[in-house]
């Protein structure tokens, strides 16, 4: 079985859909796929001059290593160009997209090449330069940022012990984006073996830091939970898990998993997955091992 993911859009606030505590009365605009070999996941955007600038992972079975995709929308979402965004020679997701200090910042996941970059636009949307390396406690999965109350917050997965990925949650804080980066006292702060790896862009909703994390019951992604942060400070951390989302029922089939939840303006990007036997999938993997031992760049994938 393999996994295939499908990305959409909801035209509605990431708060609202998080009070509602369900997908299922979302109207979600579904993003097509390249073929059938190909998917994406992990969709994070922002908006500039009325178009929506939407980063995601893009997966091929036929190559096996992931690379950052750039669609650009107009209001009525329809695409408008279809880009590579960032490709580096080891595998990368998570696109991460914000913008802070009058810059535009990528913070992909890229624990392959043995640590977190933190990239600056120099050319929007498709001009990226690595300006910071973050060194924490742990090489970062799926590491997600936010900053309040004067304070920036990072929240990740540990890439080691592997048995971690999944089920551990750390943070870190820092005074500036650059740093210096200082790992949480408790870390991990929170271990579950429902889950506890992030999955999409933190809020604040009521006062307090809200995080989607992913639920791994039975498969990774299998669906999303949101962890309030009743305290966050450089000292203490506790936070309790207030809702659960699954994949709506308009995803069908890609009903399997629901593991990004991240907000971009008024409109908030969902995707979703199909498990799925694909004799082409297993049929690709002789054609990518050739291109690893042509290729040594992709000796990470």
């Amino acid at each position: 079985m393999k996994d295939f993911w499908r990305c959409g859009i909801i035209a509605d606030d990431v708060r609202h859909l998080a009070r509602a505590g369900t997908l299922d009365r979302a109207a979600v605009h579904w993003l097509p796929n390249c073929d059938p070999l190909h998917y994406y996941a992990d969709p994070f955007g922002l908006w500039r001059d009325e178009r929506l600038y939407l980063f995601l992972e893009s997966f091929s079975y036929r190559r096996g290593i992931g690379h950052i995709d750039v669609l650009v929308l107009d209001t009525d979402l329809a695409i408008m160009e279809r880009q590579v965004a960032l490709q580096e020679p080891w595998h990368l997701s998570y696109p991460f997209v914000f913008e802070a200090d009058g810059e535009t910042w990528l913070l992909p996941e890229a624990h392959e090449s043995g640590s977190l970059w933190l990239y600056r636009a120099n050319s929007f949307p498709l001009g990226w330069k690595r300006a910071h390396q973050i060194v924490l406690d742990h090489v970062p999965l799926d590491a997600s940022l936010i900053r309040h109350e004067g304070t920036w917050w990072l929240f990740y997965a540990p890439a080691d012990p592997p048995g971690a990925r999944l089920t551990s949650l750390c943070a870190a804080w820092a005074e500036r984006l650059d740093g210096p980066w200082h790992p949480h006292p408790a870390n991990p702060i929170l271990v579950d073996a429902g889950g506890a790896r992030p999955g999409g862009t933190p809020f604040v909703m009521d006062g307090a830091v809200h995080l989607p994390i992913q639920r791994c019951h039975g498969s990774y992604g299998s669906g999303l939970r949101l962890l309030r942060f009743d305290r966050l400070t450089p000292a203490r951390a506790t936070a309790t898990v207030v809702s659960t989302f699954d994949a709506p029922a308009s995803a069908a089939p890609f009903t399997d998993g629901c593991h990004t939840l991240s907000a971009a303006g008024g409109v908030t990007l969902i995707d979703t997955k199909q498990m799925r036997f694909s004799a082409a999938a297993l049929a690709a993997w002789p054609e990518r091992w050739l291109r690893r031992r042509r290729t040594p760049g992709d000796q990470f994938a």
